[in-house]
């Protein structure tokens, strides 16, 4: 069920304390790695971090009131949630991505198209998920996001 919560510190403080401090966690290596041009905010529900209209007006194509999201997370019911949209759309991130996790953290790859399950808090791999942040800017993110559109 997505937060009602409208600013990224609500969010926060809503959450179970377990949940509060692995949260944090993400989203302090996220802002760390993230390329300069991404927002953070709230979206759907979420704190994601978008390109937003002052780069890119014409926002997202599903409604283009809300600016073009590329990251997210969320705690879910029955874990942390990070929704990389550039490894969606993106098959060389994705590659990387899923060599890189079997190398670093013991277990399966708990994955969907965009979104990457933690199903144990202590089993996050911070660093890496701070890696993949830094691995596209807003241009390229922009670029693969127009391509997809054309298709």
């Amino acid at each position: 069920m997505p937060s009602k919560a409208t600013t990224v510190e609500a969010y926060l403080n809503e959450l179970p304390e377990e949940r509060k401090t692995a949260c944090n966690e993400l989203r302090k290596v996220i802002l760390k790695n993230l390329p300069k041009g991404f927002t953070e905010g709230i979206g759907y529900g979420m704190i994601g971090y978008f390109v937003p209209h002052s780069i890119y007006p014409n926002g997202y194509h599903c409604d283009p009131k809300q600016p073009l999201p590329f990251l997210s997370m969320a705690s879910q019911k029955n874990f942390i949630a990070l929704y990389h949209m550039g490894i969606y759309m993106n098959p060389t991130l994705m590659d990387w991505f899923t060599a890189e996790f079997a190398k670093r953290v013991k277990g399966k790859l708990d994955m969907g198209k965009s979104c990457i399950r933690f199903k144990k808090i202590d089993a996050i791999p911070f660093d890496l998920i701070g890696e993949l942040a830094s691995k596209m800017s807003v241009d390229e993110w922009i670029a693969c996001y127009e391509k997809a559109l054309k298709r």
